[in-house]
């Protein structure tokens, strides 16, 4: 069994905001699974039983507000008698331009308020995250105010597109794991063609120098750096 968290903020005011955007993408999920008319109040949540494959799954919504959201989600895994390694949560990051996603792993609350709350009450990083690009606040504005906002009609179209891109990505999750979803759904990086054109052709100088000199002794170093979380 699974609990798929979508974090946000209760409440008609607050439905179409940046911050809610975790509650957007369970939502759709839900749809997707046909358990859309199925929420139903649990604890501190709202909770919608249905299953991915062959697996278990409980959708949830905190209804704690955005910055007690473990507060909803810690009990409802010890309920399930579940561990941090049952648990994918969904939320909003300002830190990733709007139209792009993160999966990750396990990892810090990176400043977001409602998974400092998840950490806390969870006692354990070792979970499953999906981070949801809002972007970062317009000039002289507060991240309060950013994350209260709700979205351009071009920021709109946007975010319905990275939320239709996720519902697989997170059905991968539960079905065949975080690593093969990280690596079929997170963005991939493109290396620069003019730096690639360049590297190419002092590869060729050097090809050249080496069938004029001697034989000299060869050693190979290769090596990619990942992006951090």
């Amino acid at each position: 069994m699974k609990i798929i968290a979508g974090l946000g903020n209760p409440g008609a005011e607050y439905a179409r905001t940046r911050h809610n955007v975790g509650f957007m993408l369970v939502d759709a999920l839900a749809d997707k699974l046909g358990a859309g008319g199925e929420w139903r109040l649990k604890q501190d949540a709202m909770i919608a039983e249905t299953r991915i494959g062959m697996e278990k799954v409980i959708l949830m919504k905190p209804m704690t507000y955005m910055n007690e959201s473990g507060r909803a989600v810690g009990p409802l895994l010890s309920w399930y008698k579940l561990t941090s390694s049952d648990l994918i949560v969904m939320h909003d990051d300002i830190d990733i331009p709007v139209g792009t996603v993160r999966i990750r792993k396990k990892g810090s609350a990176g400043g977001h308020n409602g998974m400092k709350s998840v950490l806390y009450h969870v006692g354990d990083e070792n979970f499953a995250r999906v981070r949801i690009g809002i972007g970062r606040p317009k000039e002289n504005w507060t991240v309060i105010n950013h994350v209260l906002s709700t979205f351009s009609d071009e920021e709109k179209i946007e975010i319905d597109k990275e939320i239709e891109y996720l519902v697989p990505a997170v059905e991968c999750i539960v079905t065949d794991g975080i690593d093969l979803a990280m690596n079929r759904y997170n963005p991939k990086k493109h290396k620069n063609k003019k730096n690639e054109q360049e590297k190419n052709g002092k590869q060729g100088q050097s090809n050249e120098r080496a069938e004029n000199e001697e034989p000299r002794e060869k050693i190979a170093a290769s090596g990619e750096t990942g992006e951090s979380a």
